[in-house]
């Protein structure tokens, strides 16, 4: 039995379009494990910059001495943590239902909140990198540094008067 089901093997086999259906499936399913495998690294470095953003933004709350800092770890609510930070009404927050709008708005509340932090607001202008396709990774790495640096690098205010 066994080898009667060898020698029909052997002649399906030998059928060029059965070889291509089991080379084209071998290759299908090693496709499929590195995409699986991309969308593993792509969800675990998503999750590395929800969390480290979460932490920036609550540590730049809590050094405004703004109460509810936690707000930066709930999705959705740490978008209204930027206009509160900036010292704008919290409502101003639903603006993120209209995406341009909130983005040019959270630049300028950006600003505000380094100025606050004794850090120059022109920094902000560095998320406008993230639109911007061929420099979109050399945008995401400058502002998590500077991100960084204002929420755990205390500067003094600078005497030079405006």
């Amino acid at each position: 039995m066994f080898l009667e089901s060898m020698v029909g093997f052997r002649q399906m086999w030998e059928d060029p379009n059965f070889r291509q259906v089991v080379i084209g499936s071998a290759f299908g399913g090693l496709a499929g494990v590195l995409v699986g495998a991309i969308l593993i690294v792509l969800i675990i470095l998503a999750a590395a910059f929800y969390v480290y953003m979460a932490f920036v933004w609550m540590t730049i709350a809590k050094k405004l001495g703004y109460k509810k800092a936690w707000l930066a770890w709930i999705p959705i609510a740490n978008l209204f943590l930027l206009p509160i930070l900036a010292k704008r009404h919290w409502a101003w927050g639903w603006l993120f239902l209209l995406p341009p709008v909130y983005f040019i708005l959270a630049i300028v509340w950006i600003w505000k909140i380094y100025e606050r932090r004794n850090y120059p607001g022109w920094l902000s202008l560095f998320l406008i990198l993230w639109i911007l396709p061929v420099l979109k990774g050399v945008g995401v790495i400058a502002n998590l540094i500077i991100f960084g640096f204002v929420a755990w690098k205390d500067k003094k205010a600078s005497k030079r008067k405006r």
